[in-house]
C-alpha cells in the first residue's frame, strides 16, 4: 500500500538533499553523543582509570547497534529492491500481453483487426511515454481513453471472434492487458510504509549518537564521518528506487520499445500472404 504523508514529503524532496539531511542528523546526533560523553567525564564521581574497565563493554555495544543498523538498511534496500524487479518484470508481461493480443486481433474479419491494431499501437506508444513521464494528467487521461477505445472494439468485433471461432483466445488476452494496465498503477503507487523511514530515521540518530559517545580521537572521527557518508548514500540509492516515476532507477522500457518497432513493422497486411484471396496456396 502507499505511504503516508511523510512518504510523500520525502518523496517531494530531491535526492541530494535527503542525503545531505542524513549526514547532518547523524553528525550532529554524534556530536550530542560526544558531548554527553564528555560531561560524563567531568562529573563522574569515580576516577577515569575506575571507567576504562567498560571500553570492552562500549565496544560490544557499538558492534551490536551498527550490526542492527546493517539490518535495517538490508532491510529497507531489500523492499524497494523487489517493488523495483516486480516493476521491471511487470514490463515484460504488458508487453507480452499487447504482443498477443495484437497477432489475435489479426484473426479477425475487417476493419475490426486494422482498428484494433491501431488501438494497441497508439495504446503502447503512450504507455512508453506515460512510465518515462510519471504521474502526468496528460499521459493517463490518454491511456484511459485508449483502454475504453480499445474495449469498445473488442465488444464491435465479437461477430467476427464468434464468426472464426476466437472469442475466448481473444477475450483473454485484452482482458490482461487491461488488467496488466492496473497492476502497473498500483505497482508505480507503492512506497516504503512511514513506519519503516521513522524507525530508519531514528535509528540512524541514536547509533550516530552511540558512536560518537564511543570513538574518540582524530582517527576515531574520520573514521565515523566516512560511516556515516556510506549510509547517507545507501539511505539516498534506498529513496531513488522506492520512486517509481521520479527517480532515477526506473524500471528499463526496452520490451516496450522492442514491442513498439515490431507492432510498426507488422501492418495487418503482413499477415495476408498465405491468404487465397492474395493468389496464395496454402501450405500443404
Amino acid at each position: 500500500m502507499r505511504g503516508g504523508s511523510l512518504t510523500d514529503w520525502l518523496s517531494s524532496l530531491p535526492i541530494s538533499a535527503i542525503g545531505l539531511f542524513t549526514l547532518c542528523l547523524m553528525i550532529v546526533s554524534a556530536i550530542a553523543g560526544h558531548y554527553v560523553r564528555k560531561m560524563q567525564r567531568r562529573w563522574s564521581s569515580r576516577n577515569w582509570e575506575e571507567s576504562e574497565a567498560s571500553i570492552a563493554q562500549e565496544g560490544y555495544l557499538l558492534g551490536g547497534v551498527l550490526g542492527l543498523l546493517g539490518l535495517l538498511l538490508a532491510f529497507s534496500f531489500g523492499m524497494v529492491l523487489n517493488r523495483y524487479e516486480e516493476r521491471r518484470e511487470l514490463v515484460m508481461l504488458e508487453a507480452n500481453a499487447i504482443g498477443t493480443a495484437y497477432l489475435r486481433a489479426q484473426l479477425l474479419d475487417e476493419p475490426h483487426r486494422s482498428r484494433l491494431g491501431n488501438l494497441l499501437l497508439a495504446y503502447t506508444n503512450n504507455r512508453i511515454k506515460f512510465a518515462a513521464h510519471g504521474e502526468t494528467d496528460q499521459y493517463r487521461s490518454t491511456n484511459d481513453r485508449l483502454l475504453i477505445e480499445i474495449w469498445a472494439a473488442v465488444r464491435s468485433a465479437r461477430s467476427s471472434a464468434l464468426a472464426h471461432g476466437v472469442t475466448t483466445g481473444l477475450l483473454i488476452a485484452f482482458n490482461e492487458v487491461i488488467d496488466l494496465d492496473a497492476e502497473r498503477k498500483v505497482a508505480w503507487q507503492l512506497r516504503v510504509p512511514s513506519e519503516v523511514l521513522l524507525l530508519l530515521l531514528a535509528y540512524l540518530s541514536v547509533t550516530a549518537g552511540v558512536v560518537g559517545y564511543a570513538i574518540d580521537g582524530p582517527r576515531g572521527r574520520r573514521a565515523a564521518l566516512v560511516l556515516f557518508l556510506l549510509i547517507a548514500l545507501s539511505l539516498s540509492v534506498i529513496t531513488d528506487l522506492n520512486r517509481a516515476q521520479s527517480g532515477r532507477a526506473r524500471e528499463a522500457q526496452a520490451p516496450m520499445l522492442m514491442l513498439l518497432e515490431s507492432l510498426k513493422s507488422q501492418p495487418p497486411q503482413v499477415f495476408e500472404k498465405f491468404d487465397a484471396s492474395h493468389g496464395q496456396s496454402l501450405p500443404q
